[in-house]
């Protein structure tokens, strides 16, 4: 596919090629027994959680560009929301998030923190952003789809967004265990509209 520029006019056959090659690439990097997604291939690089919100809301593409199937997509889904769901959260250094929130990083076969990473506000929000794409999607009345379902809306709720706020008027860019909240806060015409 040639090079894109603001004067290129996608046509249908190069977006159902760009998006089969950026589904490839979520369904290649992720481990399919815990939904954690590697945020590089340059080798032994952790998962990014907002990697991991982009590849659920993949999956609905794929189903209907017909690059897998609902079933599989289905099942991959499942796989990611319950690690999620089942992740040690708490104030510890080496848990997967607390309160609801999800460390930037985590180790892909662990799931455990990575690199002294923060948890992060904007992430989870991707993370979620994209879990609930895939709750939307996936409708049907099979038991899988409504467990998908119950488990998107479970990790939703989870998210304690007014301690993330803490006391202030915005939502902050995240918290370490080792010193509390970041400073800076998210508002402004930014990623702060998806929060």
């Amino acid at each position: 596919m040639p090079a894109i520029s603001r004067h290129t006019t996608l046509t249908d056959s190069d977006l159902h090629d760009l998006q089969r090659k950026t589904f490839r690439y979520f369904w290649s990097e992720t481990n399919p027994e815990n939904g954690l997604l590697a945020d590089n291939t340059l080798g032994n690089a952790p998962a990014s959680i907002a990697g991991v919100g982009m590849a659920l809301a993949s999956y609905p593409v794929a189903v209907e560009r017909k690059f897998t199937s609902r079933h599989a997509a289905v099942a991959r889904a499942l796989a990611t929301l319950r690690f999620f769901q089942d992740s040690r959260q708490g104030p510890e250094p080496d848990a997967a998030g607390h309160r609801g929130f999800y460390y930037h990083f985590l180790d892909v076969r662990t799931g455990r923190r990575a690199w002294r990473s923060e948890l992060s506000t904007i992430d989870t929000a991707i993370f979620l952003a994209g879990a609930m794409a895939s709750a939307t999607y996936f409708d049907r009345p099979d038991p899988r789809e409504h467990e998908l379902r119950t488990l998107a809306k479970a990790l939703y709720d989870r998210a304690d967004w007014q301690w993330a706020q803490n006391r202030g008027p915005t939502v902050t860019h995240g918290w370490k265990p080792e010193r509390g909240f970041l400073r800076y806060r998210w508002q402004g015409f930014n990623e702060a509209l998806l929060l």
